[in-house]
C-alpha cells in the first residue's frame, strides 16, 4: 500500500530526532567536518517558530550523512530507501531569501523542516546502470536506491572533466545541472570513450555504446 509522503516525512522526523537529540545533549554546537568550510549550527535548531533546521552531507559515492557525523562511511550513511526516495528528489539550490547558510548550496524541504545540504562534488550521484533486457532504454540510477530513483540513459550526454577524470551526466532536474557518476561506474563507462587523435588530456569526443559510435554532446 502506498504511504503518503507526509507520513514518510513524519516517521522519518520522529525517528531521527532521537539521534539528533543525543548529539545536541553532548555538544550543543558542532563545527563542520575538515573537508568542508567551517560553519556553526545546532542540529534541529529552530530559528523561528515551528521551523526546524538540519544539516547533511553527500559524498562522492552518493551516500547521505548528517553533516556533523564524525565518521562518514557505509555503516553511518542513511540506507532507508523510503526516506531517500522522499529526500533526494526534493533537493534544489539553496535560494532562501534572505540568504541562509550559503555554505550549504542545496536544500531539501520537508514540510516545516529545512534540510541544508553540502556535498563532496554534486548532490546527485549516479551509482548504478541497469541494462535493458528488452525494447526499453537502459536506466541510470542515482544516490544508491536502485531503480526507485532513475533516469533514461542516453550515453551521448555523458561528459568528462579531463583535469579530474570525473564523469558527469545531466541531473534529473535542470536546476541541479550535472550529476556526478560514481567512480566505479565511471571507470566502466570510460572504457567506451574515444578521443580525438587519441589525446586523453582532452575531453572524449565519442562513446562506442553497444556497437554504435555516438558523438558526445557535452
Amino acid at each position: 500500500m502506498a504511504v503518503p509522503l507526509g507520513r514518510i516525512c513524519m516517521r522519518r522526523t520522529s525517528k531521527l530526532r532521537v539521534c539528533r537529540s543525543a548529539i545536541s545533549l553532548s555538544v550543543s554546537v558542532r563545527k563542520s567536518s575538515a573537508n568542508s568550510p567551517a560553519v556553526s549550527y545546532v542540529q534541529g535548531q529552530s530559528p523561528e517558530p515551528k521551523i526546524r533546521e538540519y544539516f547533511y552531507f553527500i559524498d562522492h559515492e552518493g551516500q547521505l550523512f548528517l553533516d556533523d557525523a564524525k565518521i562518514k562511511n557505509f555503516t553511518s550513511c542513511y540506507k532507508e530507501k523510503a526516506f531517500l526516495k522522499f529526500f533526494i528528489p526534493r533537493i534544489s539550490p539553496n535560494e532562501l531569501h534572505p540568504p541562509r547558510y550559503p555554505e550549504f548550496p542545496f536544500i531539501s524541504p520537508c514540510g516545516r523542516e529545512r534540510n541544508f545540504i553540502r556535498c563532496d562534488d554534486r548532490p546527485i550521484v549516479f551509482t548504478e546502470l541497469i541494462h535493458s533486457t528488452g525494447e526499453g532504454s537502459d536506466r541510470l540510477c542515482y544516490n544508491g536506491v536502485g531503480d526507485l530513483l532513475s533516469v533514461d540513459f542516453q550515453p551521448e550526454l555523458l561528459s568528462m572533466d579531463p583535469q579530474t577524470g570525473r564523469v558527469y551526466y545531466p541531473a534529473p532536474t535542470a536546476d541541479l545541472g550535472a550529476g556526478l557518476v560514481k567512480s566505479s561506474l565511471a571507470i566502466e563507462l570510460s572504457r567506451c570513450f574515444e578521443y580525438e587523435d587519441t589525446d586523453e588530456n582532452k575531453p572524449p569526443r565519442w562513446i562506442n555504446w553497444k556497437g554504435t559510435r555516438l558523438a558526445l554532446k557535452r
